[in-house]
This record gives structure tokens, C-alpha cells and sequence, in this order.
């Protein structure tokens, strides 16, 4: 089950990451944004993340290592869905760069919760799954915007 959780945990968070590249023209489209405002979506979500990851292992340790992980999990979801109902362009960036600030924590904390959960000899097994789930999620983001 934890395999399971974490593994979906991080597929959210790749997912999204991919998905918004995809959607870009619809963005503009509907928000009425030209190019280069629209990248903001992407560029916010990016900087946000990046900013995040490093201080994973210290906000683990401050709060609890599962803690934050369930703290992550339920921020980003929230963030997720103020992206779908964000009604202008501001609201969606700031929407975005919320959900990259709790999207850090979730690939950092989710391998760490592998390692440090199974023994030595499933590791290969683990970590393949894992990194299975990792790699669908930029091939299955893009379809579900086609879809």
C-alpha cells in the first residue's frame, strides 16, 4: 500500500508538471493570455518546485517526515484545484506556483519513504515500480488534454 500511495503521489505531481505544456494554447484560448503570459503558468510552477526540493529533508525533519508528506499531498490537491477553477490568468499562476511549492516535497519524500521502508533485496523491485509510475505520468498527462 505504500508503494502504491507514494507512487501515485509522485505520478500526480509528474503529471502535472507535463500536462500544462500540452495546455498552453487552450490557456491562452480561454484566458485570453498571449504567449508569453501563459508560459508564466509553467515558469511559476517551475520556479516554485525547484525552490521546494532542496528543503524537503528539513521541513521532513521539523514536521515529521509523514507529516509533510500528507501535509504535500493534500496541498497540492487543493492547489490542483485552484487551477481548474481559476477564472483569470493571476488566479492560475498563483494557483500554479502554490501547487509547485507543495509538489517539491512530493518526489523527494515519496523515494525517501522507499528506501526507508523496504528491505535491501526489493529495492530493485520497488524502485522499478516507482519509476514506472514516474515515467507514465509525462506520456499520460498530454492525453488526458487530447482526451
Amino acid at each position: 500500500m505504500l508503494l502504491v500511495g507514494v507512487a501515485v503521489a509522485a505520478l500526480m505531481e509528474v503529471i502535472d508538471s507535463s500536462i500544462t505544456n500540452v495546455a498552453l494554447p487552450h490557456i491562452q484560448g480561454n484566458l485570453g493570455a498571449t504567449t508569453s503570459e501563459a508560459a508564466w503558468v509553467v515558469t511559476a510552477y517551475a520556479i516554485a518546485n525547484v525552490i521546494t526540493m532542496p528543503l524537503a529533508v528539513m521541513l521532513g525533519s521539523m514536521f515529521g517526515k509523514k507529516a509533510y508528506f500528507v501535509f504535500s499531498v493534500i496541498g497540492f490537491t487543493v492547489a490542483s484545484m485552484g487551477c481548474g477553477i481559476a477564472p483569470n490568468l493571476p488566479i492560475l499562476v498563483f494557483a500554479r506556483v502554490v501547487q509547485g511549492l507543495f509538489g517539491g516535497g512530493l518526489l523527494a519524500k515519496a523515494q525517501a519513504f522507499l528506501f526507508e521502508s523496504f528491505p535491501p533485496e526489493m529495492q530493485g523491485l520497488v524502485q522499478g515500480v516507482f519509476g514506472i509510475c514516474v515515467i507514465v505520468g509525462p506520456v499520460v498527462g498530454p492525453l488526458l488534454v487530447a482526451g
